[in-house]
């Protein structure tokens, strides 16, 4: 019986296979000769030993880790999360690092849209500190906030003569992981400051490559003030948006404002339209124009040339399917065209007056949002949810998914609820943040900072809840959903998802083979009963549903069969069985039941069926080998055990 596979999706492995698909005589024996490639490769390759490169101390070790695969879980917890049962959306508290590596499987090229606002290095935000050798042990360590020698993390002064790079370092390998989540024709936006915007473009066309660099959008995060500044009051940030392949880019569109809607108040076959002036004061479209009369319109009443708007071969096809319309004038004629409602208007990339984040697009209406949930300032310089919410109107269908893996207050969560009661939709967010201990921060913090963590810090004591960042941004998806509800009592929101399921970081459910031959009889019992003494049914399933790359909002239907319990995810395709003293009669039960729940795909083949067992449940070794011949009577051929 085989074992079920402990660890994230191996990359390297991934890679090599591209490759062996792509250049098949390049490998010899398993293994790459590159020479032959540099061959295949011809003119593309550079033997120059000059060339442009971008690099940093600790680039290497940056790509190690994003290449290492995780032996972590995400464990369940119902009791944090609101409508378990039927909500789509997952907030996870962890490293996102590891987090990322954990949704390899389940959510590879499944995400639309990625935001993030990351740590802007501005040497008092905290940069996560990544342990290379042993990232799950390292996660554990941060949410104490303490490093591997019990000394509490500090911020990434820019007094640290790697203060660029150890920023770099912690960004390249979450990129590199959020890469490869995103559809082939999916985007990711950045907010950044001008401390690392450089060094971002750099590390983002590399990662996401210069082709596919759509724009830098110039935001600005507040208004007023700024005196104190030292040089200049900058009162702007950037957003950088990358496509994952430029060329299965859909077109890029923002909502029209309702007046700039209002002119367009005719309509035929093809769509809205308003009737516009075809002659131009100025321009470069002159032709002359023959009227119904006869008249040729070329000249003005000054004589000058009439410059017309669209170009002459186009005006006669216009006039051909009847998108033109002459009319008389008391001394001439006046010509008329279709000026149809475009597919959408173009997003700008600098949000001036005109711009709809005009009256609620800064720092300070984020938290004025936050305030209005909380009536306490409990959050510093929160995006407003308007900003993201505006970026999802671009490129976001109504059902897909978004993710943001340093949500901090759950402004992106909170955006989505906000868009889908616009139009009636079901996008779905996957929320990841550290838990950052508020204790710790605290003692770090200076000025305003410091006032508002303590704030916050009151908050979750009045609420009883650990003083962790996480908290709040539970909270805030929690009264923000309730909110929009009790805002539109007169509108139908029962199919509004104002859920989330919570899942947490943790090492593995299985235990880990310890050879301590001081202590042999103890390793070889827990050998045996592999599975940790602290862990439930529930947190062993859903690493089963991680390993096995399914999406962790499928429903799972629980049954009784023979006394045990068995879960059912997809309709057979995944029956899983964690009870003990398996007995042949339960599996002959478990495979009729698989049996009923045959689901055939559109050829009519019939769907792959697995079944995993914990590998102490049978009750002896011979049910466990007469199993396997049970389940593949029935056509089952895929038995696993943990």
């Amino acid at each position: 019986m085989n074992k079920l596979d402990g660890k994230s999706l191996d990359i390297i492995s991934q890679n090599v296979e591209k490759l062996k698909d792509l250049f098949p005589e390049v490998f010899s024996e398993d293994k790459i000769n590159f020479e032959k490639l540099k061959e295949e490769l011809g003119s593309f390759t550079d033997k120059e030993n000059e060339r442009y490169n971008f690099t940093w101390n600790g680039k290497q070790e940056a790509k190690r880790i994003a290449q290492t695969p995780s032996t972590g879980t995400l464990r369940p917890c119902k009791e944090d999360s609101k409508n378990w049962d039927t909500t789509q959306n997952l907030y996870i508290e962890g490293d996102n690092l590891e987090v990322l590596k954990l949704l390899q499987k389940s959510y590879h090229k499944k995400v639309k849209m990625i935001y993030i606002d990351p740590p802007y290095n501005t040497g008092k935000d905290f940069v996560y500190k990544d342990n290379f050798r042993d990232n799950i042990k390292n996660y554990m360590e941060q949410t104490g906030q303490i490093d591997s020698d019990g000394n509490r993390l500090s911020t990434n002064s820019d007094t640290n003569g790697r203060y660029h790079s150890d920023w770099l370092s912690m960004m390249y390998p979450r990129l590199k992981l959020a890469r490869n989540l995103l559809k082939d024709n999916g985007v990711i936006f950045i907010s950044i400051d001008e401390v690392e915007y450089s060094k971002l473009r750099s590390l983002c066309d590399e990662i996401f490559g210069e082709t596919n660099h759509i724009a830098d959008l110039v935001w600005q995060n507040k208004k007023g003030g700024g005196n104190d500044s030292k040089h200049i009051a900058v009162e702007h940030e950037y957003v950088l948006i990358y496509a994952k392949y430029e060329v299965k880019l859909h077109s890029f569109f923002e909502p029209y404002k309702p007046e700039y809607l209002k002119r367009y108040k005719e309509e035929d076959n093809t769509g809205l339209f308003f009737w516009d002036t075809f002659k131009r004061k100025s321009g470069k479209q002159y032709y002359s124009i023959e009227c119904p009369d006869g008249t040729i319109l070329e000249n003005d009443e000054l004589g000058n040339p009439i410059s017309w708007l669209r170009s002459e071969d186009r005006f006669l096809e216009d006039k051909k399917i009847g998108d033109v319309r002459f009319f008389k004038t008391k001394d001439s004629w006046n010509i008329h065209f279709k000026q149809r409602l475009p597919e959408g208007k173009k997003p700008r990339s600098i949000f001036l007056e005109e711009s709809i984040l005009n009256s609620q697009g800064t720092t300070s209406d984020g938290s004025s949002e936050l305030l209005n949930l909380f009536k306490k300032n409990i959050f510093q310089n929160p995006k407003p949810s308007s900003l993201i919410k505006h970026f999802m109107t671009f490129i976001v269908n109504k059902d897909e998914l978004i993710l943001d893996f340093f949500s901090g207050s759950g402004t992106t969560a909170h955006s989505v609820m906000n868009l889908n009661l616009d139009d009636n939709s079901n996008r779905k967010y996957i929320c990841v943040q550290l838990p950052e201990n508020l204790d710790d921060s605290l003692i770090k913090a200076i000025g305003p900072t410091k006032a508002t963590i303590q704030s916050a810090i009151e908050f979750l004591e009045e609420s009883q809840k650990p003083h962790f960042i996480t908290e709040i941004g539970k909270e805030r998806i929690r009264r923000a959903g309730d909110k929009i509800k009790e805002d539109n009592p007169d509108k139908d929101l029962s199919s509004l998802d104002i859920g989330f399921k919570v899942y947490k970081l943790d090492s593995s459910n299985i235990k880990e083979w310890d050879s301590d031959f001081d202590n042999l009889e103890t390793s070889l019992l827990d050998a045996v009963d592999n599975i940790k003494s602290d862990r439930t049914s529930q947190d062993l399933l859903y690493e089963i549903l991680l390993k096995y790359g399914l999406d962790l909002t499928l429903p799972i239907e629980e049954k009784t069969i023979e006394g045990k319990t068995v879960y059912n995810i997809g309709f057979g395709a995944l029956v899983v069985c964690l009870d003990d003293n398996i007995t042949i009669e339960v599996v002959e039960a478990i495979a009729e039941f698989i049996k009923e729940q045959v689901v055939y795909d559109e050829e009519k083949k019939k769907r792959h069926a697995r079944v995993v067992f914990k590998d102490k449940s049978f009750a002896d070794t011979n049910v466990k080998t007469n199993a396997i011949q049970v389940l593949k009577q029935f056509d089952i051929d895929e038995v696993v055990s943990i």
